[in-house]
């Protein structure tokens, strides 16, 4: 199954693929050169089917917890201040996707989006710590009664596209799709920290299925409709 997000690049991506398919035959002799363009080509066009690939994933239903927002490796844990939302003291979890990831991202939590903000900027390699705040980037915030966390799209070095199909007063719900980024990239989730984290520096995660935190209270399912 492939993304919606990537459904246009795709078809786009597939048309120049032929017409190039079409000038090899047509301009090229059967032979080493002919093949080795066709081949480039069939591995080229796997390889975008392979990056635009959407798993169905099963989010589990647990109210009072935070579901990872993206697949990837857990690259920072780390205290810091979070102004725009949370307006406190919180926890980042940062979440690297390489571009063997799937790239779709999720909500991590079910409630209403209260903040939204694209902030323009630099492509430093999505691991690197600096790339949370120097880098292109959205900022989205969910908040589910007293329960509230940020989240953060960030593009890498070789991703020059955001895309995230959110607006204010949203209504979302846990683990389903919002967006993605595109060719490696980074998701940042910050939460209060009187959130008890379920993931360790290093860990795996898959987007719509890790828990990577839990509410220490406050069942999170005041906001569903």
């Amino acid at each position: 199954m492939i993304t919606e997000y990537g459904v246009a690049v795709v078809r786009n991506i597939f048309i120049a693929v032929i017409v190039l398919l079409i000038c090899a035959l047509l301009f090229f002799e059967p032979g080493l050169v002919q093949y080795s363009v066709i081949g480039v080509l069939v591995v080229f066009s796997m390889l975008v089917l392979f990056f635009f690939r959407d798993p169905n994933r099963v989010t589990p239903v647990i109210d009072n917890c935070v579901i990872a927002p993206a697949d990837g490796k857990v690259v920072q844990i780390a205290d810091v201040v979070e102004n725009d939302f949370l307006k406190d003291q919180c926890v980042q979890v940062s979440i690297f996707m390489s571009p063997l990831n799937v790239h779709v991202n999720r909500f991590p939590i079910t409630g209403t989006v209260g903040y939204f903000k694209y902030i323009p900027g630099k492509h430093l390699v999505a691991f690197d710590d600096k790339s949370s705040e120097r880098n292109e980037r959205t900022l989205i915030g969910v908040a589910d009664g007293e329960q509230k966390l940020l989240f953060k799209q960030i593009a890498g070095m070789i991703a020059r596209r955001i895309v995230a199909n959110v607006h204010l007063e949203q209504d979302v719900t846990k683990g389903e799709r919002f967006g993605m980024i595109r060719f490696g990239s980074r998701v940042d989730v910050l939460m209060p920290k009187n959130f008890h984290l379920n993931v360790q520096l290093h860990d795996t995660v898959k987007g719509g299925e890790t828990i990577i935190a839990y509410y220490p209270s406050a069942p999170m399912n005041k906001g569903m409709h």
